[in-house]
């Protein structure tokens, strides 16, 4: 016996429904949140995931524009990149992941990874968006980097008691010489009668040998400890904006900040230890977000352009109070701060870290009163 048409359209439609709710089950689940959008940014699916991590119901936002959801500067410009795709073909998110920030209901923003793609038929295009909230990841890998950021320092601690009794034993002889040296030529100058000239002059001659000897003792040890540097590789100088602006937000209050990082075209990467120039960006960005807690607008802008031979300067702004004028010549002493709780290490590490990199870092007025931290490394292009 044959299946009748009515049968196999019955067959189709459980087949479809049973589709349809695994499908729901999927969505309902998974631990990422999905986003479906139209070509016009207006929002047409938003999972059970998305409505936990925004703290939206999904009544909310459907048929609302997606840039809701954006902190700015992404919030005014992302009808301008549908369109510039559109007419384009250019592919800058679609099928590439990045980090990027977003904006929850209450305005604060997080740090998230971001995953695009794209679904079309004859009718229509729309794009998928798959959201990743990257806080409790950072948070456990910023845990696992102090632990070990904790046992590096106790080997260091180790390292230097090691290495000041190393450099004690080597220093005393030279500097035992220059007091005897010193004490006897002060004996000559007391003694009666004239001076024996000739055996001062010996004197002098062999306290300075040996000053100009525990001179070299210091700067081979200099030279040692510039021989362990970290490791430095060309890295995208916006992924390290970026990505750094995002860790630095982790935990603090970003809302109603406008925030923009700007790169210039000629600039695409430098040459650095990627942790170590995270953390600087990271040091920078929170101190222009802390500075900013009390201003009624709040500007974070994060610039790159090429400087002078052959260096990038970085440019870390923001609209706060600025800097006190007996701050500026203190700004980057260990141990100095006017924050209220703080051990006034950032900068001096930010520094640290800067010069290790053969550049330099210092701080300016910024054009919104706040004030603008500048730090140069080499350019890898």
């Amino acid at each position: 016996m044959g299946v009748t048409d009515e049968e196999t359209e019955g067959l189709i439609a459980r087949d479809h429904s049973l589709e349809q709710a695994l499908l729901g089950s999927i969505l309902a689940t998974v631990p990422d949140a999905l986003i479906v959008i139209d070509m016009a940014g207006r929002i047409i699916s938003f999972s059970a995931a998305a409505q936990r991590m925004f703290q939206y119901a999904e009544s909310d936002v459907l048929g609302e524009n997606i840039s809701m959801l954006m902190p700015s500067p992404d919030r005014e410009r992302h009808d301008g990149y549908i369109d510039h795709y559109v007419q384009t073909g250019e592919k800058r998110i679609i099928g590439v992941g990045r980090l990027t920030t977003a904006r929850r209901r209450d305005g604060s923003t997080f740090p998230i990874e971001l995953s695009v793609g794209e679904v079309r038929d004859e009718r229509q295009r729309l794009f998928t968006g798959f959201i990743r909230d990257l806080t409790e990841r950072q948070k456990t890998e910023r845990r696992v980097a102090d632990l070990q950021a904790e046992l590096a320092h106790a080997s260091r601690v180790t390292a230097m008691g090691t290495l000041a009794s190393a450099l004690a034993h080597e220093l005393n002889q030279p500097l035992t010489a220059i007091a005897n040296y010193l004490e006897a030529g002060r004996d000559l100058l007391d003694g009666e009668g004239p001076v024996d000239r000739e055996m001062l002059r010996e004197a002098m001659a062999e306290s300075a040998a040996q000053a100009l000897r525990a001179g070299e003792i210091i700067r081979s040890l200099r030279e040692f400890i510039r021989r362990g540097e970290t490791m430095r590789q060309p890295e995208p100088l916006r992924g390290l904006l970026a990505e750094g602006a995002a860790l630095a937000f982790i935990g603090m209050d970003s809302r109603g900040i406008d925030m923009d990082i700007s790169v210039d075209k000629d600039v695409d990467k430098v040459f650095v230890n990627r942790v170590q120039m995270q953390q600087v960006i990271i040091n920078l960005t929170k101190n222009a977000v802390e500075a900013m807690d009390d201003s009624p607008v709040r500007i974070l802008r994060l610039t790159a352009a090429p400087a002078a031979d052959g260096r990038v300067e970085v440019v870390i702004a923001d609209s706060g109070p600025g800097l006190e004028p007996n701050m500026s010549r203190t700004l980057f002493t260990p141990f100095t701060t006017s924050k209220a709780s703080g051990m006034g290490v950032g900068l001096s590490i930010s520094q640290t870290i800067v010069e290790g990199h053969g550049g330099r870092i210092w701080a300016m007025p910024s054009p919104w009163g706040g004030t603008a931290f500048h730090f140069t490394l080499d350019s890898a292009d």
